[in-house]
């Protein structure tokens, strides 16, 4: 998720659709044009560069040995007591780290998993106190003591069957018993995926997990997303953002007026001059007019000045050294 939109979410949650896929329903507080929403979203993936999966090594009752390392005053840099070998050749098995760089060596390497979003996003303006956004708020929190399995049985409402008689029953029961043995799948699919660097599933592809021990043992790691009620998903299901301050848009302009005018050493109640700028159409058949690319460069440079100037009152204002600033040039009119 991209930073400028995490940053305003002020509520997340994960439930699974029908077909199990990890479906996202989330709340920010911003006034976003829709396209530019579905924008970030379609534009947004994660990478993730673990070692390659193509071949199984150690099954069955071949697996790596456990063999301790000598005694040493200071811990190991990896952290491990000992390392996992192959018991028929005797060959230790690379560790995490030793395994990441070969990945970095490859030129040809691609990454284990590409995560990005589907290609439904549903986004919808709501305005507080208004009814649809109760509803919509009733919706967001209405899993949030349940496991992801314990949504797998068909909800009365999305039975499209009429009234319960005994043959709603028996399709009912059907219907949720089709759902479970397809987790149940899911799940047994999931057993050999390692789900972390610290899963004791690489043991299987002839990669020691991170930080291994004794005791280790392919396809019986106790990670979340190994387990049949979390479907597979091993994050946090419900997300709460740390920086909501449940203050209005004017507050925060107030709270920013308030800061810089502490540094600036000026009072808290300085008027400004409501006349101090001259706002006037130009129009685009004005030779004098600056041409786009310009005034988008100036107004960057106009953002690094202010920056600067508040990174120096700072500087001064605890006492440590001013850093170098670029000169204060005058800044110029925007058109």
């Amino acid at each position: 998720m991209r930073p400028a939109i995490r940053h305003l979410c002020r509520g997340l949650r994960v439930e699974p659709q029908k077909r199990f896929a990890p479906h996202l329903h989330m709340a920010i507080r911003r006034t976003l044009p829709r396209a530019e929403i579905k924008a970030i979203a379609a534009a947004t993936y994660h990478q993730v560069w673990w070692p390659a999966l193509d071949q199984v090594r150690f099954k069955g009752d071949h697996l790596p040995v456990w063999v301790e390392r000598e005694e040493q005053a200071e811990p190991y840099p990896d952290g491990q007591a000992g390392d996992y070998l192959d018991p028929a050749t005797g060959e230790l098995l690379p560790t995490w780290e030793e395994a990441l760089d070969r990945l970095d060596t490859d030129d040809e390497a691609e990454p284990l998993h590409v995560v990005r979003f589907g290609a439904q996003v549903d986004v919808q303006g709501l305005l507080a106190g208004s009814p649809d956004a109760h509803k919509r708020i009733g919706y967001l929190t209405k899993y949030l003591t349940k496991s992801l399995g314990e949504t797998l049985d068909l909800d009365p409402d999305e039975d499209e069957q009429g009234d319960e008689t005994p043959a709603a029953s028996t399709a009912r029961a059907a219907i949720n018993q089709a759902r479970w043995d397809h987790a149940a799948r899911l799940v047994e699919a999931l057993r050999y995926e390692p789900c972390s660097p610290t899963c004791a599933n690489w043991l299987r592809y002839g990669i020691q997990p991170k930080g291994a021990k004794a005791g280790m043992t392919p396809g019986r790691c106790k990670g979340k997303a190994h387990k049949a009620e979390h479907l597979g998903y091993a994050g946090r299901r419900v997300l709460v953002s740390r920086k909501w301050s449940n203050k209005t848009l004017h507050d925060h302009k107030a709270d920013r007026r308030a800061w810089v005018l502490d540094m600036l050493g000026l009072p808290a109640d300085a008027e400004t001059d409501p006349h101090r700028y001259v706002w006037r159409p130009v129009s685009t058949k004005d030779p004098t007019r600056t041409p786009l690319p310009v005034r988008l460069l100036r107004g960057v440079a106009n953002r690094h000045r202010t920056r600067a100037r508040l990174d120096e009152l700072r500087a001064r204002a605890d006492g440590r050294p001013t850093p170098d600033l670029p000169a204060n040039t005058p800044l110029r009119e925007a058109a």
